[in-house]
């Protein structure tokens, strides 16, 4: 397990019940997290008082009970700043088990030698994108809705990257993927968080167990001659880091050799002092 354990400004309290206990900064959240199956006491007396919590629906959804907790605040992970705030369906903006990608983003980047373009796909509110652009690569971040792809470029600016070489695309990343591979244009290093399940701008249904091969191949027409490195998330259930591993060594290793190793994404529990499980990552390298 690749575990992020590294943060200042986050910390996962305690999880327990279905919830987690989480420090935000100075701001407290309780959030939902159905892989937190079991039942351990609840000892810390922030589950009370928390600065925010996410309550689900019974029909579906849910909603925030905010308190006084402000719109929107920092958070810093080294040399990174985030924007974060509560939006729908439990989410801040942000994955802090994604911190140990954002280590070897740059690590990589560093190290390299050479200039490095990255192509981040469904790149969210653009964590990676700034933490790729913070250790010298132009990047290329794409993301179908619009206002995270604006959130990215204030996390971008949060970051001091701003006037960094970031293209930010607004668009269906397979189709602007098989735009790219006509135009010739190719990338050193690919990123990709593709979700379980979305619609595209035709009412195409995405449904990862079903379309993320087809896309992985897809994607490997834009690698360069060569490519640094492939990194490939998901939070799936049940779509295990083997799988995803398969998918990289059979695409990837396939044509260029390398290396490719998979783990399970974790985040350290103050109360308990064992990681929780946060999904799946992959990470072929050449």
């Amino acid at each position: 397990m690749w575990i992020s354990d590294k943060w200042r400004d986050f910390e996962l309290l305690d999880c327990s019940r279905g919830e987690r206990l989480e420090r935000w900064g100075k701001q407290i959240l309780v959030r939902p997290d159905p892989q937190v199956i079991w039942d351990t006491p609840r000892n810390n007396p922030l589950w009370r008082q928390p600065s925010a919590r996410y309550h689900r629906s019974r029909s579906g959804g849910g909603a925030w009970d905010k308190g006084t907790l402000p719109e929107s605040w920092p958070i810093r992970y080294g040399e990174l700043t985030f924007r974060v705030r509560p939006m729908n369906f439990k989410h801040t903006g942000l994955f802090p088990e994604q911190a140990a990608n954002w280590d070897y983003i740059m690590e990589k980047i560093r190290s390299a030698g050479r200039p490095i373009s990255v192509l981040n796909l469904f790149g969210y509110t653009g964590a990676a994108t700034v933490a790729a652009a913070k250790a010298g690569a132009s990047v290329c971040h794409v993301d179908a809705a619009k206002g995270m792809v604006q959130w990215g470029k204030e996390n971008a600016e949060a970051s001091g990257v701003r006037e960094m070489p970031i293209r930010w695309i607004v668009d269906d990343c397979a189709a602007f993927v098989a735009r790219e591979q006509r135009r010739g244009r190719h990338y050193d290093a690919l990123i990709m968080d593709p979700p379980s399940y979305g619609r595209g701008p035709g009412g195409e249904v995405w449904k990862l167990e079903e379309n993320l091969w087809g896309f992985v191949e897809l994607c490997s027409g834009v690698l360069s001659d060569d490519p640094l490195f492939v990194i490939i998330n998901s939070y799936t259930t049940g779509l295990s880091p083997s799988t995803i591993g398969y998918i990289a060594e059979a695409v990837f290793g396939r044509r260029y050799g390398g290396h490719c190793e998979s783990r399970e994404l974790g985040l350290p529990v103050t109360e308990s002092g064992l990681p929780l499980p946060c999904g799946a990552s992959c990470r072929w390298e050449r």
